[in-house]
């Protein structure tokens, strides 16, 4: 059906220039709240089930509706899944934006746009291509109160068309999204097929880019962190959580209320779950629930982001000094203050490591992928047992709220350790090997940690008195300086001990390499592009990316290992580059600040850059 006069396009079929085939970058340009994340994931969807290797990012408004939303898909048949700053394809449904968004649209790229936007098109170097969106719709027979959700559909159809994606793998992506609801695929899959039949009809195809079938993705999944975080510690056995919602670590609680009922049931208890979860009145309810939480011996975590985080300081002090478990997941935005909170960034590695006054120490485990998001997810609470102390996992938006391809989530490879808990049997041997009284906070061992007991344990000599304030090793109450000291000492070296159980660097090496880079998280998947892009310049670099914090003693061996190390990072003084600085000041002239914080993930292009004007500036 011909919808509006055939698009009449100047250059020929195929491009002059060649074929771009799976290697480009879509941005969709929408109003928020009008439904267009369902269209982009379909697509997303639809080009992972082709097997070739995509990645999606937001970029929305902190408000409920109405202000410009963005959403990129990158294509890369190299299997790059980092931001790229300009775009090859254009799709803009929002007149506001209209005339900025042509400013990054690359030479001989692609603008598809909504044809009831009556603006200037000032670009005379790309392909256009208006969308009749309100014909189409119109045609399909949409009712008035579905057409806003289901206008973003029409782009859906014509870049299918365009691009050569399989209308198969479009309806698996719908059928996915709205779980086999025929009512729900039905409206938004005529849109697409109507929009598609169109484009057939009556465009002219000039641009170079396409989409064809790979066999990248095989055995692969599509999820974000904030999906994985919460199945992690589901499978890790969590069984307290306390929570309040908070961009953008909301979804990672939902994630569990949804998936808790389903996977926490008690086998001999039909239809009991296993699993507290309680929205409370505010984040320092929230930390204070799930310490209480761990203190009763349960597996207990909270979710939250910066300022959260800040509100927590005061109550991970005291589950610090009380050696009480506890976990929390921080999924970083832009601060200080309020903020930009639906922007990501790394600025909370100082804060988290040094929160709460007094000499504290924190474990700090940094993801790098949404399959780590799982594994930190159940490896946490072992953690957190163990040390008998808080741990932070300290994620971030892009990594928690975006799309991600992935290796599956692996189920946990070991038995779930509770660390140092003396039930009746249990603190009889102790107190025989011994030969003492036992104390709640005596070092028997010398490793820092001491053995616990749990509510429940009936042994009359199990019980002791948790305090905030000074006390000895057996939970008495003391203000004695050298018993402060000896404990505050014995703390230290439990941070030490911590190092034998966190997880361990990754190293990847280059031959030749006298240049190093270190990072924490998401920046890795531009990282790895910009050590290529470098190394097609003869500059051979060597990464090792942290992921906990107490640091490895083979961050040390890497730093000396090399001329110049880079540390990468999303803020804006150098957080990582600082506490690298202070646990090894003899190295600290070889450390340089890579950093950059407005709002946006960290572009391959722009490391190279910075690494390249560092090294041609030596």
């Amino acid at each position: 059906m011909e919808l509006a006069n055939p698009v009449q396009i100047k250059d020929t079929s195929p491009p002059k220039n060649g074929a771009v085939i799976n290697d480009f970058c879509i941005t969709f340009s929408t109003i928020n709240g009008s439904g267009s994340a369902t269209a982009n994931t379909t697509l997303l969807r639809a080009i992972f089930k082709m097997g070739v290797p995509v990645s999606g990012k937001n970029i929305l408004p902190s408000n409920i509706q109405g202000l410009p939303t963005w959403y990129t898909l990158r294509v890369s048949k190299d299997g790059y899944l980092g931001r790229l700053e300009k775009d090859d394809i254009v799709v803009s449904m929002n007149p506001i934006t209209f005339s900025k968004e042509q400013e990054y649209i690359v030479p001989g790229g692609v603008l598809l746009y909504s044809d009831e936007i009556k603006l200037h098109i000032r670009r005379e170097d790309i392909h256009v291509y208006p969308m009749p969106v309100n014909n189409i719709l119109n045609t399909v027979g949409i009712p008035a109160k579905l057409r806003d959700y289901t206008a973003n559909m029409v782009y859906v159809g014509i870049l299918a068309e365009l691009l050569g994606i399989k209308m198969k793998n479009v309806v698996q992506a719908l059928e996915f999204h709205f779980k086999g609801k025929e009512s729900a695929i039905k409206p938004n899959l005529d849109v697409i097929n109507l929009a598609a039949k169109w484009a057939q009809d009556n465009l002219k195809k000039s641009d170079p880019y396409f989409i064809r079938s790979m066999d990248a993705n095989v055995n692969c999944i599509i999820s974000d962190g904030n999906t994985a975080a919460g199945l992690g510690a589901i499978y890790g056995g969590v069984q307290f959580v306390g929570w309040y919602p908070i961009t953008p670590a909301t979804s990672l609680a939902e994630t569990m209320h949804e998936y808790v009922p389903i996977l926490r049931k008690d086998q001999k208890e039909e239809g009991k779950e296993t699993c507290v979860m309680i929205q409370a009145e505010d984040e320092i309810a929230a930390i204070g629930m799930a310490i209480g939480a761990g203190w009763g011996g349960l597996r207990a975590m909270t979710a939250t982001s910066g300022p959260g985080l800040s509100l927590m300081a005061e109550y991970l002090g005291l589950a610090y000094y009380t050696e009480t478990p506890v976990v929390v997941w921080d999924v970083q935005r832009v601060g200080p203050s309020t903020g930009l909170p639906t922007r990501t960034a790394q600025g909370d590695i100082t804060f988290a490591n040094f929160i709460g006054h007094g000499d504290t120490q924190y474990i700090l485990l940094f993801p790098g992928s949404v399959k780590e998001c799982f594994e930190f997810g159940w490896r946490a609470f072992d953690l957190a047992e163990r040390m008998q102390t808080p741990v932070i996992v300290l994620s971030d938006l892009d990594l928690g709220m975006n799309q991600w391809i992935s290796e599956p989530f692996e189920y946990p490879d070991q038995p779930m350790d509770r660390g140092k808990v003396l039930w009746e049997d249990d603190l009889e041997k102790i107190l025989e090997k011994t030969g003492e009284k036992w104390g709640r906070y005596l070092d028997i061992d010398g490793d820092g940690i001491p053995y616990r007991t749990l509510p429940g344990n009936q042994n009359p000599r199990s019980a002791y008195f948790s305090r905030g304030t000074g006390h000895d090793e057996y939970g008495a109450y003391r203000e004695d300086p050298e018993v402060w000291e000896r404990t505050l000492s014995r703390l230290k070296l439990k941070f030490e001990t911590a190092k034998k159980f966190t997880p361990k660097p990754i190293l990847r090496e280059m031959a030749r390499a006298k240049i190093g880079i270190l990072s924490v998280g998401s920046t890795d998947f531009s990282i790895q592009e910009a050590r290529d892009q470098l190394a097609e310049q003869g500059i051979a670099t060597n990464h090792m990316r942290i992921r906990a914090i107490p640091f490895d003693d083979e961050i040390r061996k890497f730093i000396e290992a090399h001329d110049i190390v880079f540390v990468v990072e999303i803020n804006r003084d150098g957080q990582l580059k600082q506490l690298l600085t202070i646990q090894f000041p003899e190295q600290a002239t070889k450390l340089k600040m890579v950093a950059r914080i407005d709002g946006l993930p960290l572009s391959a292009n722009w490391i190279e850059e910075q690494i390249s004007a560092k090294e041609a500036s030596k």
